[in-house]
């Protein structure tokens, strides 16, 4: 790609050029166009919680300001927590994990852009599934990896089988990659496979790659970190979901301690360190947060189940029911098999934002995604909404 101003061509770097657009943002940009010209659309677009962080995050925010916690932390981040993410790990999952083990960062992409800079020589493969989340293949590409892509499929819940892992391996693999909860399925990974997955990597000396971000909203059953089942995986976690701190940016790595230096030493030249103020915040949250985060899980669930049976009575079907995140996957294939056309159509008729299925790669084209992420009075506007178009134009 050139640009040309008066005799000087620039080029934009070719790595830039294999950046996907992120389209759920188009979607969102489209509705705060609507919105600005005063039409009321339902949101169910976005993976955004709609709660207030805990008030433990406001306080210790407060408290670090006027204590004049605004220096530089540690760049692997502050030892207070990382200890408190030690210990959390201990608490949920009884897994041992050393603070040393522990990179803090501002958000769980950075965190991601670092793991995968440390990880990956130009021409390096990382299994993915398909349907993902719609930046993991662009991360990758954005280092010189290559993604390669496993279909999975509704009827076995959108979760990998360890067979079609097995032959998408080559002597290029590095890691594969897994995210349970799934965005952009609400689908969860079972421990035994897990485990199963686990082995394939063993067979074949990979890493994998766990991202972790939707933790605690799982509603049926409990949550298992790959680092239950080995240590040779990295985990990708953070405080935008559970804890509802989106735009405070905490993110953190685990990672197997012989990369953890070549991570600090990226993090000191592109980062330096996550903000002092919100790290002190994780902290408080991971300790003091369990009762918000309880209300918090109640009501997505109650969520969940309304959405799930209203889709149900317009005659849209879930092969495997959504039990994690805050999205149910719903294939509109019957109606239409561009799904980006359909997720406009919708918006412009029915005033209410969805994600197209193509977002999320080839193998989620037809599907829609809804998020659940809104109050319970806005679903039952929008699911009214959709029911009136899938009446009028389907």
């Amino acid at each position: 790609m050139l640009i040309e101003q008066g005799d000087l061509k620039m080029s934009v770097a070719k790595r830039c050029e294999q950046i996907k657009p992120f389209i759920v943002m188009d979607v969102m940009e489209k509705i705060h166009e609507m919105e600005a010209r005063g039409i009321d659309v339902i949101h169910m677009e976005i993976g955004e919680p709609d709660f207030n962080v805990p008030e433990c995050v406001n306080r210790v925010c407060i408290e670090a300001l006027k204590q004049n916690e605004t220096c530089y932390t540690n760049s692997l981040g502050d030892l207070r927590l990382r200890r408190a993410i030690s210990e959390y790990h201990k608490r949920i999952y009884g897994t041992t994990v050393e603070p040393a083990q522990i990179l803090v960062t501002n958000g769980t992409s950075p965190a991601m852009l670092l793991l995968f800079s440390a990880l990956l020589d130009p021409g390096d493969e990382v299994i993915v599934s398909d349907p993902h989340y719609a930046c993991y293949a662009n991360f990758i590409r954005y280092v010189q990896g290559e993604p390669v892509f496993v279909k999975v499929h509704e009827q076995d819940g959108f979760v990998y089988k360890p067979e079609a892992i097995r032959e998408k391996i080559t002597p290029k693999t590095k890691a594969i990659f897994i995210n349970s909860p799934s965005n952009p399925t609400g689908t969860v990974i079972p421990e035994t496979r897990m485990k199963e997955i686990v082995e394939v990597a063993k067979e074949h000396g990979l890493y994998i790659v766990s991202d972790e971000i939707y933790h605690g909203l799982t509603y049926e059953g409990k949550d298992h970190s790959i680092l239950e089942f080995t240590d040779q995986a990295f985990v990708l976690n953070g405080f935008s979901k559970l804890f509802a701190m989106t735009g405070l940016r905490l993110g953190y790595l685990i990672a197997p301690p012989k990369f953890i230096r070549a991570l600090q030493v990226l993090q000191q030249n592109f980062f330096i360190c996550a903000n002092s103020i919100t790290q002190l915040a994780g902290a408080a949250a991971l300790t003091d947060a369990d009762k918000e985060i309880q209300t918090m899980r109640d009501t997505y669930n109650e969520r969940r189940e309304f959405m799930i049976r209203r889709l149900k009575e317009m005659g849209l079907s879930m092969m495997v029911e959504p039990t994690g995140a805050f999205y149910v996957f719903v294939d509109f294939k019957h109606i239409s098999t561009d799904s980006y056309t359909l997720a406009f159509d919708i918006l412009e008729k029915a005033r209410i934002g969805v994600t197209p299925g193509i977002d999320f790669g080839a193998n989620g084209e037809g599907y829609l995604r809804f998020s659940y992420a809104n109050s319970l009075d806005n679903l039952k506007i929008g699911m009214n909404r959709l029911e009136e178009y899938l009446k009028r134009y389907a």
